[in-house]
């Protein structure tokens, strides 16, 4: 329905022309963002699928591992070869750009490169199946840092479809056609408005024809 507060005239006309021309050039660049973001999504998704597996298996291999030197070895051992670790860990992070998201990107460095300083301890009392625990959470550590990274840009990602959905789902239902409404009511006043004149227009026509001919006879008479 038409809003009621619009001056049926030709330059609003032409001013709501430019609008809705405007309002669909931009929905079809939301939905073109909308379908991009959707594919770029279930691709981190798939992602997302894959390497969770694969963190789940490292883990309950560590955590099978842990369990045999826990076992083998007595808690107060177990407390004392891990207490002290000697390797440490810097997190970086900076921001990739996708379809005007920012979605964070984890890198990690350690101190040092050398493989052995992971195990804090010497090796003669302690089990293998220690050092094989902390070898594999090592290991496992990289993928749970990118799958962290993954579930983020999920979750942002989603939150940038849904507000784009919304937008397309506003302009198409709601402002494109409250547009060609009031479009339809202007042009459809000015057409009234354009015949009522021409009515006038002939009448008075009329009246001025008649007007000269009685003008005439009474001149003649």
């Amino acid at each position: 329905m038409a809003s009621t507060a619009i001056t049926p005239t030709r330059m609003v006309l032409n001013q709501l022309k430019g609008r809705l021309k405007t309002a669909r050039r931009g929905h079809k660049l939301l939905k073109d963002k909308r379908d991009e973001l959707m594919r770029q999504f279930l691709d981190i998704v798939r992602l997302n699928q894959q390497l969770r597996i694969k963190v789940e298996q490292g883990l309950t291999e560590a955590f099978g591992s842990l369990s045999v030197a826990s076992a083998i070895m007595s808690p107060e051992m177990l407390e004392q070869s891990l207490l002290y670790p000697r390797q440490s860990v810097e997190l970086g992070m900076k921001y990739k750009n996708i379809m005007s998201v920012n979605v964070p990107v984890y890198d990690f460095k350690t101190k040092n490169d050398d493989p052995s300083e992971i195990f804090p301890y010497g090796f003669a009392q302690t089990s293998g199946e220690l050092d094989d625990a902390l070898e594999q959470l090592a290991n496992v550590f990289k993928d749970m840092l990118e799958l962290a990274q993954i579930e983020k840009s999920m979750q942002l990602l989603a939150q940038e479809i849904e507000k784009t959905r919304r937008r397309v789902n506003a302009l198409e239902y709601v402002m494109i056609p409250e547009l060609q409404e009031n479009i339809k009511y202007i042009s459809m006043k000015l057409a009234e408005n354009e015949n009522s004149t021409k009515v006038r227009l002939m009448k008075v026509k009329e009246m001025v024809q008649e007007d000269a001919h009685h003008y005439k006879e009474r001149g003649v008479s």
